[in-house]
């Protein structure tokens, strides 16, 4: 059966998030997407697998204890996906910034460079 292309809707946070993975596993958005499809339907015919256990520990109201292994395999994978979003977005730098606390980093070339917000110019450290 051919592959059809039809236009759809996707949250911003999902399309971003499937972005962000697809470059690391070699796919564009739209593969990407497909893939987590895929997978999706398959967890959700898997006998093995129960959505609601798995959706009640992902949302904090059951153990991941009293899973079994297939159904806690679903849920590290969600929780590496979610570190990652996190790490992504995290930017220690702006927000130590904006507390006006120094800032020690490497520039391009390997030299070590002090940003203190409240002081003008970062100030570059001889090697």
């Amino acid at each position: 059966m051919p592959a059809s292309n039809s236009p759809m809707r996707i949250d911003a946070d999902l399309a971003a998030s499937a972005r962000s993975t697809a470059k690391t596993m070699s796919r564009s958005l739209s593969q990407q997407i497909a893939h987590r499809a895929r997978i999706g339907r398959e967890l959700e015919r898997s006998p093995g697998v129960t959505v609601t256990a798995v959706l009640g520990v992902l949302d904090g109201n059951a153990g991941y204890d009293d899973l079994n292994v297939q159904e806690q395999a679903v849920v590290r994978a969600e929780w590496a996906e979610r570190i990652d979003k996190t790490r992504s977005e995290l930017r220690l730098d702006r927000l130590l910034a904006e507390q006006g606390r120094e800032v020690v980093e490497l520039d391009a070339d390997g030299a070590v460079v002090v940003r203190n917000p409240g002081r003008g110019r970062p100030k570059r450290v001889a090697r």
